[in-house]
């Protein structure tokens, strides 16, 4: 007879696997202008954030009640201080020590405007969003097409625009610039304009080729000298 005891099926306690879904089902924007700046703005924060322990996503969603799978937004963008910048399936406050998002942009379009200016401002107001940023690209929802709201003692307070439509994000240490249907980011030391992909690749070519011609240059003056000593 065995004298080791089991425990029955019965006895044995299993925690409660939730399952959050990673996914709205929702495109990541409704026009090629709205994509085109949410992933300018996603690139431009990361280049601009490198080696700090500062987060950056796009169209991830971001659960702030634990236990409940159903209670989320999908901000277009948000940066999020302090915590780990490597890449997430969702974005869990619970899990990331409550670091809520310090800054939130939404790219706002027709079906979405009604939302970002009422439901989506009140919750990021009383979830303790630092800063709210509304764009519109397309300059047909929004007027003015940049507006920023920040939190002054518990309440969203509206940012003021610059002359030029501009607004100083105090939580990037980045000036904000419509240009077009893109939302620029400009470093206010330098007055730059942090470049999109295309840009940058651009730029790199135009150095290559400058490289290039520069050692050309080079190769023609060793030839002629190599000329001049052999007579």
């Amino acid at each position: 007879m065995s004298l080791i005891q089991t425990k029955s099926q019965e006895d044995v306690y299993y925690p409660e696997t939730i399952t959050y879904p990673e996914s709205d089902g929702e495109p990541i924007g409704e026009t090629d202008w709205h994509i085109a700046v949410i992933l300018y703005l996603r690139q431009a924060l990361r280049y601009f954030f490198r080696n700090q322990q500062v987060y950056v996503a796009a169209d991830l969603l971001f659960y702030y009640e634990e236990g409940e799978t159903s209670v989320y937004k999908v901000p277009d963008v948000f940066v999020v201080k302090d915590v780990a910048p490597h890449d997430r399936r969702t974005y869990k406050l619970w899990e990331e020590d409550n670091k809520q998002p310090n800054i939130i942009f939404e790219i706002t379009s027709k079906s979405t405007r009604w939302d970002d200016l009422t439901t989506k401002k009140a919750l990021y107001e009383l979830l303790g969003v630092q800063e709210y940023i509304l764009f519109d690209p397309l300059d047909e929802y929004l007027k003015p097409n940049l507006q920023g709201y920040e939190l002054v003692d518990g309440r969203y307070n509206e940012m003021k625009l610059d002359a030029n439509g501009s607004l100083l994000s105090n939580e990037l240490g980045l000036i904000l610039r419509p240009e077009k249907h893109l939302l620029r980011l400009v470093d206010p030391i330098t007055n730059e304009p942090i470049p999109t992909l295309e840009e940058q690749s651009t730029r790199l070519e135009e150095s290559e080729a400058e490289n290039e011609r520069l050692r050309a240059e080079l190769e023609k003056l060793r030839d002629q000298s190599n000329s001049e000593d052999g007579e």
